[in-house]
């Protein structure tokens, strides 16, 4: 099948086997925030995705290409919208996901093969030894954050925004930038991190989780929402969590 040209995602690859596949989205509708999805060539031939944008032609015909889909990846409370879109178009792949997404997709006829929040803590899902995670229990959107040593680059939905999305919204055309907030919703901004502070629920839970991230040897920040932040990923970390790293 021919790819559409009507696609507004836009597909690269930002590393070796590291794959993004960025769209438009629009938060209620009205705040553009953009979608992207990750996808990860493990050593073993297999590949991993943290799916968070639709499963188009496109995106789909890259991901056959890259390998087989064996894990498909819910990032946070959030970001489920398209687990039952990959997860009919790869039925043999394991759904991972947050706990708290589970009752949204209930009626989408699948199953979670593995829950954060739900699961022990120190569960392996079988995809460890390419890349590693640590779930933000403290985090009010539940999310994860994952960190493929290889390319290092960290993997994230809602734990870091870089706004405005820019490259989401490329191919459109559509202003992407946000009302009012303008370039404050980044991880060098004041007001950024002011909010990141108020998204934590459980202030020690988040020092202890933000001090493992801290502690990965990442150089790349490859966000759901905003631009990618190809260098110095570890200084925009230490910003937008600099009131849970003090």
């Amino acid at each position: 099948m021919a790819s559409s040209s009507t696609s507004t995602t836009v597909i690269r690859e930002v590393s070796k086997g590291v794959w993004i596949f960025s769209a438009p989205f629009k938060r209620n509708g009205i705040i553009p925030f953009g979608g992207r999805s990750t996808a990860v060539k493990l050593t073993n031939g297999d590949v991993w995705v943290l799916a968070s944008t639709p499963l188009d032609t496109e995106s789909k015909e890259r991901l056959d290409a890259l390998g087989p889909v064996k894990w498909i990846i819910g990032a946070d409370a959030v970001h489920y919208m398209f687990l039952g879109q990959f997860k009919k178009a790869y039925p043999d792949a394991k759904v991972i996901a947050v706990a708290d997404s589970e009752p949204k997709v209930k009626n989408e006829g699948f199953k979670f093969d593995g829950a954060w929040g739900a699961d022990p803590e120190g569960t392996k899902y079988g995809f460890e030894d390419d890349i590693q995670h640590c779930y933000f229990s403290g985090f009010r959107n539940k999310d994860v954050a994952f960190f493929h040593p290889e390319s290092k680059s960290l993997i994230q939905a809602d734990l870091l925004l870089n706004l405005p999305p820019t490259e989401q919204y490329s191919k459109t055309n559509s202003w992407a930038s946000i009302p009012l907030l303008g370039g404050f919703v980044n991880p060098f901004s004041g007001l950024y991190q002011r909010m990141v502070w108020s998204l934590g629920v459980d202030k020690e839970a988040m020092k202890r989780d933000a001090k493992i991230v801290d502690g990965w040897d990442f150089e790349r920040i490859i966000p759901c929402h905003g631009d990618v932040i190809e260098k110095d990923g570890k200084k925009a970390w230490r910003s937008a969590y600099k009131f849970f790293l003090e």
